[in-house]
């Protein structure tokens, strides 16, 4: 019989990853208290790292957000703007068929 992937909240995988970043413990140790393989603990642990670099790298979420979302609103009012000229183009090619 198939056993289904277990899945883990927030808040614990936080704390498993603290007690990994302390380094008091052993991978072995922290596998065997949490009840976690130490693979999908290292994992937890370089997905943690990473995003403080993120953190720390002087741009905010809600700046980077800001960007994408003005990003996304200006290609938008463009795509509006072609087809708007497309029909037009294509009611004054319309008007003259009648």
């Amino acid at each position: 019989m198939k056993k289904g992937s277990r899945k883990f909240d927030s808040a614990f995988k936080a704390r498993v990853v603290l007690e990994a970043i302390k380094g008091v413990r052993t991978m072995s140790e922290l596998s065997s208290t949490f009840g976690v393989h130490g693979t999908q603990i290292a994992y937890w642990k370089k997905q943690a790292l990473s995003a403080l670099l993120g953190i720390f790298s002087g741009e905010r979420g809600e700046e980077r957000d800001a960007a994408a979302c003005e990003a996304l609103v200006a290609s938008l009012y463009q795509q509006i703007g072609q087809l708007k000229v497309e029909l037009d183009w294509l009611k004054k090619k319309s008007d003259s068929f009648t």
